[in-house]
C-alpha cells in the first residue's frame, strides 16, 4: 500500500481491487482523524476570542480570551508561552535612570537631596554621586547610575538609604493592583553589607503627599526583601498586590554597613521601575526623553544657573529701595505647589547701568506655582526704581533654586 508524501497516510495502490475501496477509504479517514486530533489536542474553542496555543511539540491548549483592553504578551513562565496583560502603565518613578542632577552630581553634606526626586538619609560620612555605568552587556544601554557610598575610613554603621516618594495623584492608580518593582544594581569591591545584601522595599500609606523618609500614615510594606549584590550588574525583581486603600507610594533602598569602610564600600543602582503586572518588562523611563524627564523633575525643583560669571539668573528685577530689590521669575513648568523654599549662591542685582549690588539674602513672599516673587533686603547703595536683573556675582557657580518637593 502506498502512503501520502507529508503525513504518510495509507493510500490504495493503483492495482488494488475495487472491492477493497471501502476499507481503503476508512483506513485513510481514520489516519487523517488521528493526525488532526493530535495537532489541535482535541481542544474545544467554546468562547469568542479563544485561541489555540502550543505547549510543546505536537501539543496545544485552549487559551481563554482576556479581559477587555488587555493585550497578548509573550511569557516563557506559562505553559503556552503567552499571557494576557492589562495595559502597561508608564513607569511612575521619575529620573529612574539618574539622568537629571539639577543640584549637582556629588553630595557629601547631610542634605537630604541627591539626584532629582531621590532622597537620601541625613547621616554624615557618606557620598552620593552620579556615575557612568560603563556596561552595555548587562545593562539595557543605561548611561548613568547613582552610587551610595560610605566614605573610606568611616566606622559608622548607621543605615545608608536612598528612595523616592510619589505624589498621591500618581500613587492612587496603583491601589489594589499587583505591581512589579525592578532595578539593576551592583556593589563596590569593599561593599560591607552582610552577605552582600541590599534591602529594597515598596511602601504604601493612606495619607496625602507625604515623604516616606518622614513616615507614611498607615504605612504598609507589601514588598520587603533583599538582593545579593556582586560587582557585576544584575537585575532584581519582586511583585506584590497593593492595598486597595493605598493613597501613597514610595520605594526605598538601604544597606547596613559593617566595620570600617574601605575605598569602595558602595552600591550602585539604576533602571528603577515600578509597573502594573506580575512580570518585569523591559526598562523604560517615565517620560521617554531627557527633555520630558527634566520637565517632570522641574515640577518639584527648578534651578536657574548662571552660564558665565555675570550670567543672568532672573531676567527681571527692580530696586525697591537702596537696600533691596524685587524680582519675578516664571519657572519653565508649573510646579507641584507654590515653592516652599529657595537655595542660592553668589547672586547680585545689576541695574540698567550695569552697576552691581551683591545680594546675600532672599525671601519668598506670597507666590503661586506658576510665578515666583523674590524679595531681597541685603543690598547697599542702590537707587529705588532702577530696573535690572539678577545675575551671578562674578561667579560661574551662581544659581537660584526653588523647591516644591514633598
Amino acid at each position: 500500500m502506498a502512503t501520502s508524501p507529508i503525513y504518510s497516510w495509507p493510500e490504495p495502490d493503483n492495482t488494488d481491487l475495487v472491492k477493497n475501496g471501502a476499507l481503503a477509504i476508512r483506513t485513510l479517514g481514520d489516519a487523517i482523524d488521528t493526525t488532526m486530533g493530535t495537532m489541535v489536542a482535541k481542544t474545544i474553542i467554546d468562547a469568542k476570542g479563544d485561541l489555540i496555543a502550543g505547549t510543546a511539540a505536537d501539543t496545544a491548549q485552549r487559551l481563554a480570551v482576556g479581559n477587555n483592553g488587555e493585550t497578548l504578551v509573550a511569557d516563557s513562565s506559562t505553559s503556552s508561552g503567552l499571557r494576557w496583560q492589562a495595559p502597561v502603565n508608564a513607569n511612575p518613578l521619575l529620573n529612574s535612570a539618574f539622568q537629571v542632577w539639577q543640584r549637582g552630581t556629588s553630595f557629601t553634606a547631610t542634605s537630604v537631596y541627591t539626584a532629582d526626586r531621590w532622597y537620601r538619609d541625613g547621616n554624615s560620612g557618606r557620598t552620593f554621586s552620579r556615575q557612568v555605568t560603563n556596561d552595555t552587556t548587562n545593562l539595557p544601554f543605561i548611561q548613568y547610575c547613582l552610587r551610595a557610598q560610605r566614605d573610606s575610613g568611616n566606622a559608622s554603621t548607621s543605615v545608608v538609604q536612598i528612595g523616592q516618594s510619589l505624589e498621591s495623584v500618581n500613587s492612587i492608580p496603583y491601589a489594589g493592583k499587583t505591581v512589579t518593582f525592578s532595578f539593576y544594581a551592583r556593589a563596590g569591591a569593599n561593599y560591607s553589607a552582610a552577605s552582600g545584601a541590599l534591602a529594597y522595599s515598596v511602601r504604601t500609606g493612606t495619607g496625602t503627599d507625604q515623604n516616606l523618609f518622614s513616615g507614611y500614615t498607615g504605612q504598609a510594606i507589601p514588598i520587603n526583601t533583599s538582593a545579593t549584590l556582586t560587582t557585576t550588574w544584575q537585575r532584581f525583581t519582586a511583585s506584590a498586590t497593593l492595598s486597595a486603600s493605598a493613597t501613597e507610594l514610595g520605594v526605598l533602598f538601604e544597606f547596613t554597613p559593617v566595620g570600617t569602610a574601605g575605598a569602595n564600600d558602595y552600591f550602585e543602582v539604576t533602571g528603577v521601575q515600578l509597573e502594573v503586572g506580575s512580570v518585569a518588562t523591559p526598562f523604560k523611563t517615565y517620560a521617554g526623553t531627557i527633555q520630558g524627564e527634566l520637565a517632570a523633575c522641574q515640577r518639584y525643583y527648578y534651578r536657574a544657573v548662571a552660564d558665565t560669571a555675570y550670567g543672568s539668573v532672573a531676567p527681571y528685577a527692580v530696586a525697591a529701595s537702596s537696600s533691596g530689590f524685587i524680582s519675578m521669575i516664571q519657572p519653565p513648568v508649573t510646579m507641584r505647589v507654590s515653592p516652599t523654599s529657595i537655595d542660592f549662591s553668589t547672586l547680585a542685582f545689576v541695574n540698567y547701568a550695569d552697576t552691581l549690588y551683591a545680594a546675600s539674602s532672599l525671601t519668598l513672599p506670597a507666590n503661586n506655582n506658576k510665578q515666583v516673587i523674590l524679595v531681597s533686603g541685603s543690598m547697599t547703595g542702590a537707587t529705588a526704581g532702577h530696573a535690572g536683573r539678577l545675575t551671578g556675582n562674578n561667579s560661574t557657580a551662581a544659581y537660584l533654586g526653588f523647591s516644591a518637593e514633598l
